[in-house]
């Protein structure tokens, strides 16, 4: 008899935030996330180099090649390239300037090496604010990813939203509406859980995720995977496998129904990174 041997399990994806590592010039950035074996990145320039786009519309061509050169150069794939904007603003100005700077991000995508570009929603106030969980919060979010998806749509890019509490897509049911009044599918979900979790649900955090899985499915395209405790009644963001998030049902996703989706390690300083890493190695081994 042949003994035929086992197929091969996908691997676990995994990369990790750019800037989560402590600021330091290009090549001692690409050290570190190589020395973790770390296959992508999250990459926002403003943040990882504030002094390579002293604005977000000063990222050029020429922004793009240089960063985008050496990541793909060092065998390091940009799978979000981030563009932290407020896209709610109820300053009109503001918000016509953060959907130019979108905007930019997306036409240069291709040259940084990236196909995603990647952002929250904001706040229609300054920080959290109850108005952000009105419809009317709601249609500005809506208007807005047109806009972006228009955009997305000449370039051949991919718009990535990520739902967050206090945030006016602050839930899975919400994101699910949102993929259905923008049909497009240039429209892809950036999926964070705890972002999802608040002081009065987490205790319900396997159905929310559940929920999230199944309602947005194949439209996830990213995995945030960040962990979390709850102190003094509120959200606390801790490393990897040092909170309460339950990993192994978004591990038990990422292997058997999405196997090589990309995996982003998360407000996990880089300290604890390894152990996080290892944490999450052996929870994907397991499910």
């Amino acid at each position: 008899m042949v003994n035929k041997a086992a197929p091969a399990v996908p691997p676990l994806n995994l990369g990790v935030r750019a800037h989560d590592f402590a600021r330091a010039p290009l090549d001692e950035l690409i050290g570190k996330i190589k020395r973790h074996s770390f296959s992508h990145i999250q990459f926002a320039v403003k943040k990882s180099f504030p002094l390579g786009a002293p604005d977000l519309s000063a990222i050029s061509p020429g922004t793009a090649a240089y960063f985008g050169g050496a990541f793909r150069q060092a065998g390091i794939h940009i799978a979000v390239l981030g563009c932290y904007v407020n896209i709610v603003d109820s300053d009109l100005d503001k918000r016509a300037k953060a959907l130019r700077d979108f905007g930019t991000h997306l036409r240069l995508a291709r040259d940084f090496g990236a196909s995603l570009v990647g952002t929250e929603t904001g706040s229609v106030g300054e920080g959290y604010t109850a108005d952000n969980f009105t419809e009317a919060a709601f249609q500005k979010v809506i208007a807005s990813v047109r806009v972006m998806v228009a955009e997305a749509e000449r370039f051949g890019v991919t718009v990535g939203i990520e739902a967050g509490q206090n945030h006016p897509l602050h839930s899975a049911p919400l994101a699910k509406r949102l993929l259905d009044e923008v049909p497009s599918n240039n429209l892809q979900i950036i999926l964070d859980c705890a972002n999802l979790m608040s002081p009065a649900n987490y205790l319900r955090q396997d159905d929310i995720i559940s929920e999230a899985i199944e309602l947005l499915g194949d439209r996830i395209a990213v995995i945030h995977l960040k962990d979390f405790i709850v102190e003094q009644g509120r959200i606390e963001i801790v490393p990897v496998g040092k909170g309460r998030l339950h990993f192994r049902p978004i591990l038990h996703y990422m292997k058997y129904k999405r196997p090589h989706i990309h995996g982003i390690l998360e407000s996990t300083p880089e300290p604890d990174m390894e152990a996080s890493i290892t944490f999450l190695q052996q929870l994907y081994d397991e499910v």
